[in-house]
């Protein structure tokens, strides 16, 4: 399986979610925080180009932001 990294930050009920939903598909995933975690956000904000929370990293794969649990749901294939 790809590795995951999931960017979040503090009061994000889409976060809370995303997370759910992997930790419920017994999808191993690292988790960083944005607002506590200055290398975290400069990669998210100036290497990515995003700004919307969570965004969902994925080896091999186009990044994504929000809750899309489809696309969750579809990396434990």
């Amino acid at each position: 399986m790809s590795s995951v990294t999931v960017y979040t930050k503090n009061g994000c009920p889409k976060c809370d979610m995303t997370k759910n939903v992997l930790n419920g598909e017994g999808i191993e995933f690292e988790t960083f925080n944005v607002e506590e975690n200055e290398k975290a956000y400069d990669f998210v904000v100036n290497t990515l180009g995003l700004r919307e929370m969570p965004v969902v990293v994925v080896e091999g794969q186009e990044p994504f932001t929000g809750f899309q649990p489809d696309k969750l749901q579809a990396l434990k294939k």
